[in-house]
């Protein structure tokens, strides 16, 4: 069965060396591949869009595109990349708003203040155009203590969560929290909001028993895999560059931790894909 990878920074790849991952990918199953557009900031958030517009073959996996401002670049949600980002999400081929949310994380990131101000502008976006959304959450609990000591006792989960029952539930639009890293009380919250939960590489590593307790949590209708592509690469090619080849690996151990086939749980979660995502059955 074919499968779609929910996640992918395909704006990473080379233009010389793009059509052989593309082309890897369609021979590994993988017919649908959403693409990432957040670059590495504001001024590179088109790149997917173009990525996208320009596959036409048959004989590649059909892509589509995202568009957003990472939490990382939230200082960079002036009026023009608003406006850009407004542009680029009224193109059918873009799909969903994102990846956009919050990170705790690293030192160097903007302040929480600053991070929910550009998340909220960006939800306005996402419900003007009614476009998904897809989450990047990463708190400070792993963190460096310089960033513990900058982030305090703010949790990212919660302050994530909390901005969304506010500005975001009440447009009753859905959404991906893409790589899914949190508990299952995470996963429950999230999937009270609508939300989507999906999976990435990091699902088949060893320290990720949380990872594992949500994904046998989430109901069927309500899972998806990724790659995070070119990031993450899955158990057994961990710390090589990952594709989106290999999210057959990570929906395989996803199969195996829910008890049913490869095949099923291919079936499943590209059938999600498209229950999200409902114009990339028709393009």
């Amino acid at each position: 069965m074919p499968l779609a990878d929910s996640h992918a920074h395909l704006d990473m790849y080379s233009s010389d060396d793009l059509p052989q991952v593309l082309a890897r990918a369609y021979a590994a199953g993988v017919h649908t591949i959403l693409a990432i557009g957040i670059g590495d900031g504001p001024h590179q958030m088109h790149c997917a869009l173009e990525i996208a517009e320009a596959q036409t073959s048959p004989e590649l996996p059909a892509i589509y595109a995202s568009a957003g401002i990472h939490p990382q670049e939230a200082a960079n949600f002036t009026p023009e990349n608003l406006a850009k980002l407004a542009t680029l999400a009224a193109d059918p081929r873009c799909i969903a708003i994102g990846e956009i949310g919050l990170d705790y994380y690293h030192v160097e990131n903007p302040t929480p203040e600053i991070q929910h101000a550009a998340f909220i502008a960006q939800l306005n976006i996402a419900a003007t155009t009614r476009k998904p959304i897809l989450i990047h959450c990463r708190t400070s609990e792993l963190a460096t203590p310089q960033a513990k000591a900058k982030f305090g006792a703010a949790d990212a989960w919660d302050d994530l969560l909390s901005l969304l029952v506010e500005h975001w539930q009440p447009h009753a639009l859905p959404g991906i929290m893409h790589c899914f890293s949190g508990t299952v009380e995470n996963a429950r919250r999230s999937l009270d909001l609508g939300f989507y939960l999906s999976f990435a590489g990091n699902l088949t590593y060893p320290a990720a028993k949380s990872i594992r307790e949500a994904a046998i949590f989430a109901p069927a209708d309500r899972i998806l895999v990724e790659t995070d592509a070119p990031f993450l690469a899955p158990i057994p090619f961990r710390g090589q560059r990952n594709e989106p080849a290999l999210v057959a690996h990570t929906a395989a151990a996803l199969a195996t931790l829910r008890g049913i086939s490869a095949d099923q749980l291919s079936a499943q979660t590209t059938a999600n894909f498209h229950a999200l995502f409902p114009s990339t059955l028709f393009n």
